[in-house]
């Protein structure tokens, strides 16, 4: 069992539509340090199975910081985790669970956020609403869309929210059996008015490439648009850690040959090492010196371990999550790095 994985009650499992449930946990004191979310990220949970023992899901954060730790899963066809916890999971029930991870989370909350939510893709904008209002002073538009008004999720929180809020939050439903699918010209000209907000995408991979489209059409800075990653986990990051031999060897022509200098900033605590061995990933390396750098899966399939390059480079062995436009950002996965440089500077903020 991973070492930084804890065992997480339920206090209540709340029912949002016929297909989503929230799952909201209790944090125990000695977890608590490692539970500080940051608005948008998600956590990895271990679902138990009869044919693997565990099936490892990330499910988005829907509360937001300060809030009691809550994540809402909505069932997917032949999806065995989500069916599980929708069908079997109750209040008292325990879950063990990875601290959060992620990078889908907003600079500055103080920022004007342009939200785009399709369907379960909700969850961590609403997570990030939520701590913009409460935490910030900026504007908050969401565009939400749904197959129909049953599929809405959170739909009475939203019009709380924007009753609350009205100078602040404004939210827009579109659904597709009133109107259709959202054509890219349509997400072009809803964002249109917004060209100097924060814009953040999250839900079906259809819906992400056509709002994602329309963004860069209309010419918002890479670094105000962000788009959330799914991938199924491949491996377990709940039990024991595989060896990293066979796939160091693909790249072994490319790495540094010799120790390489490592500057890593986390948690606002900047450290460098002269001693990284080339032939380790940059994630096993900062593990091997005490520090608690975030993962998941440890296959890059997910983003949970990235981190943004600042000087130098390396090369990852496996990466099934990152897109060209993340890589040319900087991004890089902690797991699968290896240096080519003989020193390395990077920021997990």
């Amino acid at each position: 069992m991973a070492t930084d994985s804890f065992l997480l009650p339920v206090r209540d499992v709340i029912k949002e539509t016929a297909e989503a449930h929230s799952i909201v946990f209790e944090v125990p004191e000695d977890a608590k340090h490692a539970f500080q979310p940051k608005p948008g990220q998600f956590l990895t949970v271990a679902v138990p199975s009869d044919r693997d023992g565990l099936a490892a899901r990330c499910y988005s954060l829907s509360s937001a910081p300060g809030d009691p730790l809550t994540v809402t899963v909505k069932r997917t066809v032949d999806g065995y985790a989500s069916n599980w916890i929708c069908d079997n999971l109750r209040p008292g029930d325990t879950l063990r669970v990875l601290p959060p991870s992620g990078i889908f989370t907003p600079a500055d909350i103080d920022a004007d956020f342009l939200l785009f939510a399709g369907g379960s893709g909700v969850t961590p904008i609403i997570s990030i609403a939520r701590s913009a209002l409460r935490e910030g002073t900026g504007r908050i538009v969401v565009f939400y869309a749904n197959r129909d008004e049953r599929s809405v999720i959170f739909a009475e929180e939203w019009a709380r929210l924007a009753a609350e809020h009205p100078h602040r939050l404004q939210v827009v439903h579109w659904l597709e059996s009133v109107q259709g699918l959202p054509t890219g010209e349509q997400l072009k000209a809803f964002a249109a008015d917004h060209l100097t907000y924060d814009a953040f995408v999250c839900g079906p991979a259809p819906f992400m490439k056509a709002t994602v489209a329309a963004l860069k059409e209309l010419e918002f800075p890479r670094a105000r648009r962000h788009q959330e990653k799914f991938a199924s986990l491949g491996g377990n990051p709940f039990g024991d850690i595989a060896p990293v031999e066979e796939a160091e060897a693909e790249i072994v022509d490319g790495i540094a040959q010799q120790p390489v200098t490592l500057e890593i900033e986390l948690d606002g605590t900047t450290t460098t090492y002269d001693d990284w061995d080339p032939g380790t990933p940059m994630l096993d390396f900062l593990e091997s010196k005490g520090i608690k750098a975030p993962y998941s899966c440890r296959e890059g399939e997910c983003s949970a371990c990235a981190f943004r390059l600042l000087e130098g480079e390396v090369k990852m062995v496996r990466n099934d999550v990152l897109e060209q436009e993340d890589l040319d950002d900087g991004i890089r996965l902690g797991c699968q790095s290896l240096p080519t440089t003989d020193t390395v500077r990077g920021t997990y903020s």
